[in-house]
């Protein structure tokens, strides 16, 4: 497009469009913290199942490599970091193409994304229907027990220098 051409779309147009290109390029950078945000939970909470699973039957959960919670977590993280770069260059390509009033859209990126969300949602559901089923090997120890040997702990004195045998 020549210049004369570009000087003839209103000004307020331009700015509007601007304006809707960031607004776009803040909802993809939403997106990308809460796939990044979603993941690190995803990941925590995959640990905490596992130490709850320890605690309650003192045995290791056994967990699939591919499917495990942490590998989902991480991999969620990464899309959404490698989504932060892919919107910052889809806004830039934008930006040129109103400046140059030639802008044609493009819905490749929202496809794919959409497409690994969903493939990762759908992993999701196995990393949680795929846990044993909790049954104690051994019974917990009671409550008082705990409470006696913390007070036994602490009744004990701290050793210091002035208490050693010369």
């Amino acid at each position: 497009m020549s210049d004369q051409q570009r000087e003839n779309v209103p000004k307020i147009d331009r700015q509007r469009e601007h304006q809707a290109n960031e607004r776009t390029f803040l909802a993809w950078l939403r997106t990308s913290i809460a796939l990044i945000g979603f993941g690190f939970a995803i990941s925590r909470f995959g640990l905490f199942l596992r130490q709850l699973q320890i605690s309650i039957t003192g045995k290791a959960i056994v967990t699939h490599s591919f499917l495990s919670s942490e590998t989902l977590g991480i991999n969620l993280a990464l899309i959404g970091i490698i989504l932060i770069a892919l919107a910052t260059w889809r806004y830039n390509q934008v930006f040129w193409q109103i400046e140059r009033a030639d802008y044609k859209p493009n819905r490749l990126l929202v496809w794919m994304t959409a497409t690994i969300v969903m493939i990762f949602g759908a992993m999701s559901i196995p990393s949680v229907l795929w846990r044993q089923p909790v049954s104690p090997s051994s019974p917990s120890p009671k409550r008082s027990d705990v409470r006696d040997r913390e007070f036994m702990v602490r009744r004990l004195p701290p050793r210091s220098n002035w208490q050693k045998k010369r």
